[in-house]
């Protein structure tokens, strides 16, 4: 082959590539086909660790997004608030200014930002997890969507951090007595704080991180959480007493920075609310089902479980009436509302 042919090949190459790149950069959602999404890898915080139910969610619908993506659209989980050095509130800030993409956090953490979405955490505002899903997937998400979207975040979902219970070193709790002075953890939020004071216990506010050691050094006697956080942070190891109450409702919202949710193809948009869904849902049955087998390791561990009657319950909830009554009116009557929170009916 003579010299100029050489040369003209070679020129001939290098159109092609230069053209063929300049295709690839600016391929449009039509060029790569119906069945393609585009490539992107999103971030998402996670407050929890690892093996608790909002790392699991959150590792469930980054799986269920890469199959159904065809591994185009991926999902960064990052637990323990890693990204915000394990700041919850700093984390918040990070998904309302889009400096990550997706979080889950719970709604008395979310209070930072909007003191009003903890409102379904008044205590017994729901009876069971059934009426939990039912208020929440309609007025009740509705409520956080508006509440939200004012914040530059987007709602995708919610699912269960679960009911909270109280387990302490010190007694069996069956009455409003038995919480006299009981120096319970718990986190910083002003319902959890004035629920405990109103008991007359000795509520503390202190990180997650510090509870164990806090009470194995006996400078607490207790915390209340769900059942699925204390088996994860091993509290039957420290805590002898169990009751079932059921006090308060907490759960997690889902949601998506809005500046970046925009930007994304709407074919993303709707993969992704789809497996957030899907996500939320498979988060509840498993948190749920779980809890039965966990309470049977605790027994097993020798930890007193104690279930409440109903006159029992009754006792509490005439305790805290007052109270509760300053919190509704607190909340507001539109907030309440959204969630059917009503006075007592204590004459069951």
């Amino acid at each position: 082959m003579n010299r100029k042919k050489t040369i003209a090949l070679a020129w001939i190459l290098v159109l092609t590539l230069f053209t063929t790149a300049c295709g690839f950069a600016g391929e449009t959602e039509e060029q790569r086909g119906e069945s393609d999404y585009q490539k992107i890898e999103l971030v998402m915080a996670i407050n929890g660790t690892d093996n608790q139910i909002d790392a699991r969610v959150a590792d469930y619908f980054a799986q269920l997004v890469a199959e159904r993506s065809g591994g185009s659209v991926t999902v960064a989980v990052f637990p323990n608030d890693q990204l915000a050095g394990g700041n919850a509130s700093r984390g918040i800030e990070m998904i309302a200014s889009g400096s990550v993409d997706l979080a889950a956090y719970a709604t008395c953490t979310l209070a930072v930002v909007d003191s009003q979405l903890p409102v379904a955490t008044i205590p017994w505002s729901f009876a069971d997890y059934a009426e939990a899903r039912e208020v929440i997937d309609t007025t009740g998400g509705d409520y956080y969507a508006q509440r939200l979207a004012e914040k530059n975040m987007t709602y995708l979902g919610s699912f269960h951090n679960g009911f909270r219970q109280i387990t302490n070193s010190k007694h069996e709790v069956r009455t409003p007595e038995d919480m006299k002075d009981l120096k319970i953890r718990v986190p910083g939020s002003v319902v959890y704080m004035g629920f405990f004071r109103a008991l007359g216990a000795d509520p503390t506010s202190m990180n997650w991180s510090e509870v164990f050691t806090a009470i194995q050094q006996n400078t607490i006697d207790g915390q209340e959480n769900g059942i699925s956080i204390t088996s994860s942070s091993k509290m039957e190891e420290v805590q002898d007493y169990l009751t079932m109450w059921n006090y308060s409702y907490e759960n997690d919202l889902f949601v998506a920075n809005t500046t970046v949710w925009e930007t994304l193809e709407e074919k993303t948009r709707t993969l992704l609310q789809e497996c957030a869904t899907e996500a939320c849902e498979w988060g509840r049955d498993t948190l749920e089902s779980e809890e039965q087998l966990l309470l049977a390791e605790f027994k097993a561990e020798g930890m007193t479980i104690t279930y409440l009657t109903t006159e029992e319950l009754n006792a509490f909830k005439a305790a805290i009436n007052g109270w509760r009554s300053e919190m509704m009116a607190e909340f507001g009557e539109e907030a309440c509302a959204a969630f059917g929170i009503t006075d007592f009916d204590l004459a069951e």
